[in-house]
């Protein structure tokens, strides 16, 4: 555990390194907060979660402790409105940063050296890290996203994997038969970790769907775009029809015209529209490419279906198998700053044959982000969930090339809101 702690850690800083020394308190997304909330507010989250609730450790910043806490929630309209010079110094946040890590550190050796292998201590303690653990890496995904928007000029460039060969993608549809779709994980005291809203373990009865084989690509897209799918109000509901006017969107925000082309903006530059590559798309973008297509995006427990079920009735852990996630599965785990042609892992396909369901951009659910039967906030981070059970969020589910390894379990579910377009998020249509 304290070694994948390091390793989460050492993510982190290696993506903040990427950030211009000047750019630091730039605010690459208007509702969030600038680069530099960041710095500080991971060894802040450790640090309360860890130092203040678990070990009761007296605060030795308790202004940074508060400063750095809470993050912006998008959805609420308020825009921040703080300048660079309300934030402390880099070498400030730095010098808290090593004593949080140097006494938590200390903390954790001596919890570990003392507790018991099978004991409730160490399980608490083992529970808490995976707190901190994931947390860590979702910012290292989200974090992500912040910098892709950040002008090319002010970070440093990295180099992404070469994308594998791939078939070309089909428009296929694959049948999947009636059956049950397993959600959720079981609650149990010595059971495998899971966020408070992957509770409880439950069986949905799913009828027979079709799913595309591959996720909606960017060539795809474009002819929805080309048609002038972002003017055919009867493709968007009242919503979603609202925001596009209001906001003036009229096509992918990674999309930039130059002339007569499309260009993708990806992370360190601009390259010719890939019309292999999945579409990165806001959940109202999807649903109207849905909508226009005769179609629907898949709910949660279909999605799950076609992921994990397999014709002899028996589901998987992954959709290839039991079988624990490598780099021939599928784009994810930081391999690439980039996606990859679409169907490019022969070695990650379901039972049924589906493509790209872990990898290569989360998948939008219709499904609204709600608790399942049973959820039980977690006592010392009771607002991870539940603060998002408005109605205004969907799951989605697979994972990004940005999304850590671990967060590839079955159980795991990913939500933003309909209106949010910076998420490494695609999309694959069903119809009856």
């Amino acid at each position: 555990m304290l070694q994948r702690l390091a390793e989460a850690r050492a993510r982190s800083d290696d993506l903040f390194d990427i950030v211009r020394p000047d750019a630091l308190y730039d605010r690459p997304i208007p509702e969030r907060h600038r680069i530099i909330f960041y710095v500080g507010h991971l060894e802040t989250f450790d640090w309360n979660l860890l130092g203040c609730q678990f070990f009761d450790l007296p605060s030795f910043a308790p202004a940074l402790d508060k400063l750095f806490a809470f993050g912006i929630d998008p959805v609420d309209g308020q825009l921040p409105n703080d300048q660079p010079q309300d934030w402390p110094g880099r070498a400030e946040i730095k010098a808290y940063n090593d004593r949080v890590r140097e006494t938590l550190d200390e903390r954790l050796g001596e919890r570990f050296a003392a507790a018991a292998d099978e004991s409730a201590e160490r399980r608490e303690t083992e529970r808490l890290l995976h707190v901190a653990i994931e947390h860590r890496l979702m910012h290292a995904e989200t974090l992500a996203y912040m910098l892709h928007q950040l002008p090319i000029d002010r970070k440093f460039r990295r180099e992404s994997a070469a994308a594998p060969s791939a078939r070309p993608a089909t428009a296929r549809m694959i049948e999947i038969p009636p059956g049950t779709a397993t959600l959720g994980l079981r609650r149990a005291e010595d059971g495998a970790f899971g966020w408070d809203n992957e509770f409880e373990e439950h069986s949905v009865t799913v009828p027979a769907f079709r799913i595309d084989e591959h996720d909606v690509t960017n060539g795809n897209f474009e002819r929805f775009v080309e048609a002038g799918g972002y003017q055919e109000r009867s493709a968007w509901d009242d919503a979603d029809w609202n925001w596009i006017q209001s906001s003036g969107t009229a096509h992918p925000c990674f999309w930039v015209r130059h002339g007569d082309r499309w260009f993708l903006r990806t992370t360190f530059a601009e390259v010719p529209l890939p019309p292999d590559w999945p579409v990165y798309v806001s959940h109202a973008e999807a649903a109207a490419y849905a909508r226009w297509t005769g179609k629907e995006l898949p709910s949660e427990a279909e999605w799950h279906r076609a992921a994990y079920s397999t014709p002899d009735g028996a589901e998987r852990a992954y959709p290839w198998g039991d079988e624990p996630p490598d780099a021939s599965r599928g784009n994810f785990d930081f391999q690439s700053w980039d996606p990859t042609p679409a169907g490019a892992f022969a070695a990650g396909l379901s039972a049924y044959g589906v493509a790209d369901l872990l990898g290569n951009g989360w998948e939008w659910t219709r499904t609204v982000f709600a608790p399942f039967a049973g959820f039980a906030p977690f006592p010392f981070y009771p607002g991870y969930s539940a603060n998002f059970f408005d109605g205004r969020h969907y799951v989605m589910k697979g994972g990004s090339p940005r999304t850590a390894a671990c967060m590839l379990r079955r159980s795991f579910r990913n939500w933003f809101q309909a209106h949010y377009p910076f998420v490494y998020a695609s999309f694959r249509c069903v119809e009856r």
